[in-house]
């Protein structure tokens, strides 16, 4: 019996344990890999505002699909989220554009997301929230890639 009950709870925790991989399964996005690397540093001027909670830089493509914007929580907590419209095809009206914390798209629906958790505000269409990008942060470099 003893046996039988380890190999359950064996079993349930392998069966409910997931990757990365499976989190972020939607079809209207593609999943481009990139590396910033070295190019954000916090000592240069253009980046400089990353060392203040509350602001934010937007990065174009070739990082990300349209573009990517990096959120500066406080401490070592940065948040990194598409550009795109997770609940369009991509089209011209899918790129979105960062206001405050909001990024909007320019669809007709005007869905909308905030960009320091990446759900969606209230209105917005569809049941997918911003795709996240990892960030890693050394020293006055912060790093931002999509496997």
């Amino acid at each position: 019996m003893r046996k039988i009950l380890i190999l359950a709870l064996g079993l349930l925790l392998f069966t409910n344990c997931s990757s990365s991989d499976d989190v972020q399964n939607n079809p209207n996005l593609p999943d481009y890999s990139f590396n910033t690397g070295t190019l954000i540093n916090t000592s240069l001027p253009q980046y400089s505002q990353l060392k203040f909670p509350g602001n934010f830089i937007t990065l174009s493509n070739p990082y990300g699909i349209n573009g990517l914007v990096l959120y500066y929580l406080g401490g070592n907590n940065y948040t990194a989220f598409e550009l795109s419209d997770p609940n369009h095809v991509l089209t011209d009206c899918s790129l979105l554009t960062v206001n405050g914390i909001i990024a909007s798209c320019n669809c007709d629906d005007g869905n909308a997301y905030n960009i320091v958790n990446g759900y969606p505000e209230d209105g917005t269409n569809g049941g997918y929230a911003l795709k996240p990008y990892f960030v890693e942060v050394s020293g006055s470099v912060i790093r931002v890639y999509n496997n």
